[in-house]
């Protein structure tokens, strides 16, 4: 029976199921919960950034722009299940792994097998792949130099990039150049614009904080587990500040980039931002707590940097699209 209400839910959380519920649930909903498809809008905010810039230089193309939209978000899911699916075959989710503490890893859960991970991740990728030959015999030979580089993280962020401190790289790069570059170059026609560039980077911090948080959640589980991370590289202190650093940078670059007539007006809007922001950099000018705090939800933790930053990340980024909508509708 279709369940709407955990598409919603999945939609924005990563829910807890146990097997019973897990058996009770439709098709989409365990496709939902498998993929976490709660960290969805990340790219869907990379790939509107990108289409929106598209539609103000008078270049937007609507079909090519659904189908970039489409390729990128089950190439993202495509990217979570292979993720789940390397970790265990190399027995690093085993023992009550920290990724298998935040939500359901369908494999150390049982909730999936191996084969059938293997069908969630051959239908998503099948799915970004025919997008993307879509806009390859739409747009040229570019595109298919930029639908082998998204092959190619999706393939290999897990491993080996993940494992030798390129991971945290890799995302600035995706979420930024590859995916609101991507998306533009496409849904223009192939046109490029430099300046396109700096501005998926004022987005493409926040994804990269996002990991960041994340990894330095789980810094000494990596760690034990010979797991180089940016964060266990740099240590707690230093991960948490680089953190801050991108979150300001987000709001430095945006209003730089106005200032310079990149961005218009309108896209200050995401000063707004900044209450957010200041609830946000106190938790990152402080050590890691090793236990959960007593105010913060039960249900998120152990969770705790990157949930205050995909919190902030989400914030920022609406704003952002809002922003760009206004200056649209103001021109």
């Amino acid at each position: 029976m279709i369940n709407l209400r955990m598409w919603s839910r999945a939609l924005r959380v990563i829910p807890r199921v146990s097997k019973d519920e897990w058996a009770r649930l439709d098709l989409v909903s365990r496709w939902l919960i498998a993929t976490r498809a709660a960290v969805f809008i990340m790219t869907a905010v990379s790939a509107g950034i990108g289409g929106l810039l598209a539609l103000r230089d008078g270049m937007f193309h609507g079909p090519r722009f659904l189908a970039c939209m489409l390729g990128l978000v089950f190439a993202h899911a495509t990217n979570n299940l292979l993720n789940d699916l390397t970790d265990h075959l190399k027995g690093v989710d085993k023992d009550n792994y920290f990724r298998a503490q935040y939500g359901p890893q369908p494999l150390e859960h049982g909730l999936l097998s191996i084969a059938q991970v293997l069908r969630y991740a051959a239908f998503s990728g099948a799915v970004a792949l025919a997008s993307g030959l879509y806009l390859v015999l739409a747009t040229g030979s570019v595109t298919l130099t930029l639908m082998a580089a998204g092959v190619f993280f999706v393939l290999f962020y897990t491993w080996p990039l993940k494992y030798i401190g390129l991971g945290e790289p890799a995302v600035l790069l995706v979420w930024g150049p590859l995916m609101v570059g991507g998306t533009y170059y496409v849904v223009t026609g192939g046109h490029w614009d430099p300046s396109v560039t700096l501005i998926s980077l004022a987005y493409a911090f926040g994804p990269t904080a996002v990991l960041f948080g994340k990894h330095t959640d789980k810094l000494e589980a990596d760690r034990k587990r010979g797991i180089r991370t940016l964060p266990v590289l740099l240590g707690e202190p230093a991960s948490r500040f680089c953190v801050a650093g991108m979150l300001l940078a987000q709001l430095f670059l945006t209003v730089t980039l106005v200032a310079r007539g990149a961005l218009g007006w309108p896209l200050l809007v995401t000063l707004l931002a900044i209450p957010a922001l200041l609830q946000t950099l106190p938790v990152f000018m402080r050590p890691r707590p090793t236990t959960r705090p007593e105010k913060f939800p039960a249900h998120i933790w152990p969770t705790y940097l990157v949930a205050y930053a995909f919190r902030y990340n989400r914030v920022f980024g609406l704003l952002f699209i809002l922003g760009l909508v206004a200056d649209l509708l103001l021109r």
